[in-house]
């Protein structure tokens, strides 16, 4: 009986755990349209997912699905961004993977990523944020594999979320 009572305990703790952390959801716009979510470990850790679609319309234009996946420090290294009015600055800095496909050209790449950027958090629960989320991995298009590079140059964001 100790020991179902101990697990209840501790599945109730984690749960609480859980949902006590900062979490934020929006949107993320560069060269792609993105829907992006972050959820805070404690002050200094967030995991970060997105997932983009391409906005070029036209002729020619490609349609496709790609997500990004990283897990960031934010003030690495104990550096802090120096003005704090009302709100916070934070920088950040993280490690992860990232795929996509494109329909139309069947192409589609997966690789590591990484994840650099700066935020403001307001003193109301809202975030603006400039990102950069290079790729580089294997690019595939048909029945040629090769390396992408692409995800280099690209990934430029200003992103805007809600903080819950």
């Amino acid at each position: 009986m100790k020991k179902y009572l101990l697990i209840a305990v501790m599945a109730i703790a984690s749960v609480a755990y859980a949902a006590a952390q900062p979490r934020a959801i929006g949107a993320n716009l560069g060269g792609s349209l993105g829907f992006s979510y972050q959820h805070g470990f404690g002050e200094a850790n967030m995991l970060d997912v997105a997932v983009y679609t391409p906005i070029a319309v036209g002729r020619g234009s490609v349609w496709g699905i790609s997500g990004i996946v990283t897990y960031d420090w934010i003030d690495p290294f104990g550096a802090t961004v120096p003005w704090n009015e009302k709100g916070e600055w934070h920088w950040y800095m993280g490690v992860g993977g990232a795929g996509g496909y494109f329909f139309g050209g069947n192409t589609g790449y997966v690789g590591a990523a990484g994840h650099f950027g700066i935020e403001y958090d307001f003193w109301f629960p809202f975030q603006l944020s400039i990102d950069w989320r290079p790729v580089i991995g294997v690019g595939i298009a048909g029945s040629t594999v090769g390396f992408n590079t692409g995800g280099l140059y690209e990934g430029l964001t200003i992103g805007v979320r809600y903080k819950f």
